[in-house]
C-alpha cells in the first residue's frame, strides 16, 4: 500500500521587538493598567498578534525577543556595535516581559537570549527548520534578515504588507539575499554602528556586488577596480585598501549566527491557541477587558 506523505508545514518566526517599539510610539502613554503601570506596548503588541494570527492562520508560530536591547556577543568583536544607541525609555523595558508573557498566552513558542540577539534564534531556527523540508516566513522590518531569504524562505515586513522572496531582496536592496553581509560590509550600518568602507556608499557597495560575488572574491581582485564603470573608479581601489579589515570585520557584525541556543522542534512550534488560564489572569493584571473577544484561535479541551 501506498502511503500519502504529508507536506511539511510552514513555519512563522517573528522578530518581536520591532513591533513591541512600533506598539510604544504609537499608543499613547495614559494606557496604563489597573496598578498604573504603562500598558500601551504590550496591548499594540497584542493587537499585531491578533491580526497576524487572524489572517495569515499559521500552524506553527515562534517569536525571537531581544533580551538585552542593546548588546551582544557582538560586543565582544567590536564594542561599538549599536553602542550609539539611547537606552530605551524604562516604561518601554518594563512592558517586554509582559509582550513575551503574552505571546505564551497564546499558545506560541518563545525565544531568548543574553548574548544572541533575536536575529541570530531566528537565523539558527530557520535553518534548522529548512533543513528539515520545511518553508519559513521570516516576519519582520530588519532588512538584516533579508540574507536568510531563499527557495523556502521568504521576509514578510508586516507593517507595510509588504513579501520578499530573492526577486524582491534584489528589487529592494539591489544585490542578492546571500550578498546583504557583503553589502552591509562594505557600505556599514549607521543603525547598528556598522562601519563600513569609509568613502563606500550604498551605490558603490552595490555596484562592486554586481561585479564581485562577494566580499572574499572583491579583495582578491582590487585591481581590476580601477576599470569598473564607476564613478570615481580610479581612487576607489585605494579607499577600499585601506578600509580592508573593516570592511571583514563589517561583514562579521552583519552576518547572523546560525549557532544560537535556540531548537526547532516542531511540536513546541506549533500554534497551539490561547490557553485561558493563562490569558484571563494576564489580561486582568493589564486590564484589558474586551481584547480577549478578538483572539482568533483557542486551545482545545
Amino acid at each position: 500500500m501506498i502511503r500519502a506523505v504529508s507536506a511539511k508545514p510552514t513555519v512563522y518566526l517573528i522578530d518581536a521587538s520591532p513591533y513591541i517599539f512600533r506598539a510604544f510610539f504609537s499608543l499613547p502613554s495614559s494606557m496604563v493598567s489597573p496598578a498604573g503601570e504603562p500598558v500601551g506596548a504590550v496591548y499594540g503588541f497584542a493587537g499585531f498578534l491578533i491580526r497576524l494570527i487572524g489572517e495569515e492562520e499559521p500552524s506553527h508560530l515562534a517569536l525571537a525577543f531581544d533580551r538585552s536591547l542593546n548588546t551582544s556577543f557582538r560586543n565582544e568583536i567590536y564594542p561599538a556595535y549599536k553602542a550609539q544607541r539611547e537606552l530605551p525609555p524604562p516604561e518601554l523595558v518594563g512592558q517586554l516581559a509582559a509582550s513575551e508573557e503574552l505571546a505564551q498566552s497564546f499558545g506560541a513558542a518563545t525565544f531568548s537570549d543574553e548574548r544572541y540577539e533575536a536575529d541570530d534564534l531566528i537565523a539558527t531556527l530557520c535553518g534548522q527548520l529548512t533543513a528539515q523540508d520545511c518553508s519559513v516566513v521570516v516576519v519582520t522590518s530588519d532588512k538584516d534578515l533579508a540574507q536568510l531569504v531563499d527557495d523556502r524562505v521568504t521576509l514578510y515586513d508586516f507593517a507595510k504588507g509588504r513579501r520578499f522572496d530573492a526577486s524582491a531582496v534584489v528589487e529592494k536592496f539591489g544585490v542578492r539575499p546571500h550578498q546583504i553581509a557583503d553589502y552591509l560590509g562594505l557600505a556599514g550600518d549607521s543603525v547598528d554602528n556598522i562601519p563600513g568602507v569609509r568613502g563606500v556608499g550604498a551605490k558603490t557597495a552595490v555596484a562592486l556586488l554586481e561585479r564581485f560575488a562577494s566580499i572574499e572574491e572583491l579583495y582578491s581582485n582590487l585591481d581590476q577596480v580601477a576599470d569598473l564603470p564607476i564613478r570615481g573608479a580610479r581612487s576607489l581601489g585605494g579607499k577600499l585598501e585601506a578600509g580592508r579589515e573593516l570592511a571583514a570585520l563589517s561583514k562579521r557584525l552583519a552576518t547572523v549566527a546560525t549557532h544560537a541556543p535556540a531548537k526547532a522542534d516542531l511540536a513546541e512550534l506549533k500554534l497551539v491557541g490561547a490557553d485561558p488560564e493563562k490569558v484571563d489572569p494576564l489580561f486582568a493584571r493589564l486590564g484589558f477587558g474586551r481584547l480577549r473577544e478578538r483572539i482568533p484561535r483557542w486551545r482545545d479541551g
